[in-house]
């Protein structure tokens, strides 16, 4: 890592997740290099979402991730997205784009991204800003906010990567963010591999059982595949964005 990532935090913790941005950067960049341009008109695994719209939400993403960036650091008020209607017509319209110019539009905004990202002062990683949702969280935030997009998104491309090729670490911590959004007392959920243990309601009489790779796919909304329930049939998760 060069000297400049100092200016993101001395500490470890914090160099780890810029890594791991990058880490799902790579990840999504490599599925793009799979695919011709003729595969990027196909559908992506969000319905009424091409592949397309997947990466043009993920290129407008890096974008409004960026505003909140640029918030921390001046402390002007920049929110993520104007408002909903306009995130979903920026979204249609860059779709649109050429093959090619979708692409590059990914890796350039990746790239200014994580330039915005070392050039933020160590002081002012502990400023507050307001996610997409509303919620208000340290700058520091927007790094796990960003990979966790990336990845999660990156599956969505249906380019042959599924929820068991995601590092055990960032299932685990995604599956974690989805179970905390949802309402108390719903459901348990037993993971059987790599490691089994019981997440959420233990008391809770409907159970989901599954690998934590299959588990993670199931509760963020996007398979059933490798899923068993108390309940027939497996019953759709609760929303979590």
């Amino acid at each position: 890592m060069s000297n400049d990532a100092k200016a993101i935090n001395n500490t470890e913790p914090a160099n780890t997740e810029l890594a791991s941005a990058r880490a799902a950067t790579t990840f999504v960049a490599d599925l793009l290099c799979s695919l011709s341009d003729a595969q990027l008109d196909a559908d992506s695994l969000l319905p009424g979402w091409t592949r397309r719209h997947v990466v043009a939400h993920l290129a407008q993403n890096a974008l409004a991730v960026g505003r909140l960036v640029s918030w921390a650091a001046t402390g002007v008020e920049t929110p993520m997205y104007e408002s909903r209607e306009v995130r979903d017509r920026d979204i249609d319209e860059t779709a649109l784009l050429a093959p090619s110019t979708l692409c590059a539009l990914f890796r350039d905004t990746a790239t200014a991204l994580d330039e915005a990202w070392l050039a933020l002062p160590e002081s002012r990683w502990s400023c507050e800003v307001r996610g997409g949702q509303g919620r208000v969280v340290p700058a520091s935030a927007t790094l796990w906010m960003r990979t966790r997009e990336l990845w999660v998104h990156g599956v969505d491309l249906n380019a042959g990567a599924g929820f068991d090729a995601l590092p055990e670490r960032m299932l685990r911590r995604t599956l974690v963010d989805v179970v905390a959004s949802w309402p108390a007392d719903r459901i348990r959920l037993d993971l059987t591999g790599p490691t089994v243990e019981s997440i959420g309601d233990q008391n809770a009489q409907n159970s989901i059982s599954g690998s934590l790779a299959d588990v993670t796919g199931w509760a963020t909304g996007r398979t059933t595949l490798g899923i068993s329930s108390s309940e027939s049939p497996v019953p759709t998760a609760p929303n979590w964005l």
